[in-house]
């Protein structure tokens, strides 16, 4: 019997493995001081400027000037408390100084909700003529060229107040499904591997899924949808007026269906949208081909869907210490240049990283800073293999922080959903591809190309289905249809069969699928994990097989922030997503990818 890993505590681990967070703050005193800075001056800005901005360009500039200083000070003061407290979160004194945050962000958007209702009952001329007369006010140019796109849609002062008033409400379809999910649904236990009884939760549901015992995958699956079943009549209602609130909501701002209401906030053409689904409909085949695949290679007589997320091969258990996986790390990224292998060495010494798990800390991994302050990484490595592709998923995250706020102002800081992810994948496929290229042997090919047909499938193909799933629901209630539990079943089930082809035996449990997807209260929200992750593939591809060029396109990429709209950021990058060309080039990257799985597996 294997020994139980002992847990830390904080004080145990080598102050290298931490990140260097005091560089925010080296006293507290001086978060205390920020602090109230941030409060004194968010309450006098609205006394400053509401009403005023009107007055003539200079006062515009210095509102808008304000508004940043404001809120770039209010962003470094709450990083540096969430970070305190998720370093151990039983430390109280760190968790009053988040809520205590909290309260102040919430009356900063308060004292200063004035700002945009204000500035969108400027005349348009207005507008132009303060960007020609006031030079300084270059640094905000597409801000206001936003502002006036987007003026049609802004209702007036008062009726903004008003929706303000109603949003707590209209955000309540969300609040129930978090409160059904998340404390109501009990799975009831389960019978794991050594045939002990389990609670099957949300946390271990997946790692089931994964077992290689094929009665623990079946167990898991029934219980955790009859759960969902018997709530299914109140999940199909809470769903339906999620849905009827986005398209209520897109008709009083003026826009003709919800779909593009949300897309507007990124200025993402609907064909943008509906071409992803189109493509990837194009290339089900080779979807299907990949179910067929596994049949053969798990040696079933039928494939469920509780077969889907079995792990085809096993890897063996090797231990890889933090320092051999940044090794892999700087070799795999070598195609991004030097100055990208040496920028991103002086960040790890300088302590972006906090490595280890320790008592209280908090779980996963995610990468995080303000806009003046070190991007930092937190994880909770623990040596093995896939450790490594979740820190150089997170390094490229901070290193689009670094390089973006290096070159742009606060303004710009920031990235869309849209880009986000982008970087973290390119890094991921670049160690992918340099993983693939120095293989041990077939057993590891098999293994990663596993784990990179996975990727593909649950990024790219299932957020997909995902998208044509919530299109359909909101098209239909944008017709004066209701949707039901069995309406929902239905859509969702027929887009399953359609996705996973004719190898699967289909049930009725994956029929309510949609009734556990939390993303569906974030209306067209997941279609950006596929575009993202198809957009990745193509430049990681362009860099591998064009070398310069295509590197130097993607790092002005990396330092570009939120300067443009996310389409043309990523078209000066390499991957023109107003075009089906990246999709359909993801989708032959996948094709790839099963040709050589079957080749393998066929040679074993």
């Amino acid at each position: 019997m294997s020994e139980m890993k002992q847990i830390r505590t904080r004080e145990q681990i080598d102050d290298k493995y931490k990140w260097n967070i005091e560089d925010m703050y080296p006293d507290e005193e001086l978060w205390e001081k920020d602090f109230s800075d941030v409060t004194a001056e968010a309450g006098e800005f609205a006394e400053k400027y509401s009403g005023k901005l009107g007055d003539g360009p200079k006062v515009f500039l210095n509102a808008l000037q304000d508004r940043d200083r404001i809120w770039q000070k209010a962003e470094r003061v709450y990083v540096y408390a969430r970070m305190k407290s998720d370093e151990d979160n039983r430390i109280s004194k760190y968790q009053e100084m988040s809520q205590r945050v909290q309260s102040l962000l919430a009356n900063m958007s308060a004292a200063m909700s004035f700002f945009l209702p204000e500035v969108m009952e400027l005349p348009e001329g207005e507008l132009v003529r303060y960007l020609r007369e006031e030079e300084k006010l270059n640094q905000y140019d597409y801000v206001i060229v936003e502002f006036i796109r987007r003026r049609k849609h802004v209702l007036s002062k008062e009726s903004e107040e008003l929706m303000a008033q109603f949003s707590e409400i209209t955000g309540a379809p969300k609040q129930i499904f978090g409160m059904i999910n998340d404390a109501d649904m009990n799975f009831g236990m389960v019978k794991d591997e050594n045939g002990n009884d389990v609670r099957l939760t949300h946390g271990n549901y997946i790692s089931m899924m994964e077992s290689n015992d094929r009665s623990v995958r079946k167990g898991a699956y029934e219980a955790l949808y009859r759960a969902f079943k018997a709530q299914k009549n109140t999940l199909a209602a809470t769903y339906y007026y999620n849905v009827k609130k986005d398209a209520v909501a897109a008709e009083i701002r003026h826009y003709d269906s919800s779909l593009l209401a949300e897309l507007d906030g990124d200025n993402i053409p609907e064909s943008v949208y509906r071409n992803l689904i189109r493509v990837i409909n194009d290339h089900l085949g080779a979807l299907h081909k990949y179910v067929g695949l596994r049949k053969k290679i798990l040696g079933i007589d039928e494939v469920h869907m509780y077969d889907i997320y079995a792990p085809l091969i096993a890897m063996p258990d090797r231990k890889v210490p933090y320092e051999e996986a940044l090794d892999t790390v700087r070799a795999a990224l070598k195609p991004l240049g030097q100055q990208y292998i040496d920028d991103l060495n002086k960040g790890l010494e300088a302590g972006w990283v906090d490595v280890y798990e320790n008592e209280g800390k908090t779980s996963g991994a995610y990468s995080f800073g303000s806009y003046d302050s070190m991007p930092y990484v937190l994880m909770n490595y623990n040596d093995k293999f896939k450790d490594a592709f979740t820190i150089i998923h997170e390094l490229g995250h901070s290193m689009n922080s670094y390089y973006t706020r290096k070159k742009q102002p606060y303004t710009y800081g920031g990235h869309s959903i849209f880009t986000a992810e982008v970087a973290s994948t390119v890094n991921e496929c670049l160690l992918m591809q340099y993983l693939l290229k120095n293989c041990r042997d077939k057993t590891e090919e098999i293994y990663l190309l596993n784990i990179y047909i996975e990727e593909f499938r649950s990024t790219v193909f299932r957020q997909t289905m995902f998208a044509e799933f919530e299109l359909a629901a909101h098209e239909a209630v944008e017709r004066g249809e209701g949707l039901t539990s069995d309406s929902l079943c239905k859509i969702y089930g027929d887009l399953n069969k359609k996705y996973f082809g004719e190898d699967v035996v289909y049930d009725d449990d994956i029929s309510i699928e949609w009734a556990r997807i939390p993303h569906f209260y974030n209306a067209f929200y997941v279609y950006k994990y596929a575009t993202g992750y198809s957009a990745a593939v193509a430049i990681s591809n362009k860099i591998l097989t064009e070398g310069e060029p295509a590197r130097d396109a993607y790092l002005e990429f990396l330092a570009a922030g939120d300067s443009d709209y996310p389409i043309e950021l990523l078209k000066a990058a390499g991957a023109d997503m107003s075009t089906t060309e990246v999709t359909e080039s993801a989708c032959r990257t996948f094709e790839s990818l099963i040709d050589r799985l079957e080749e393998l597996t066929d040679e074993k």
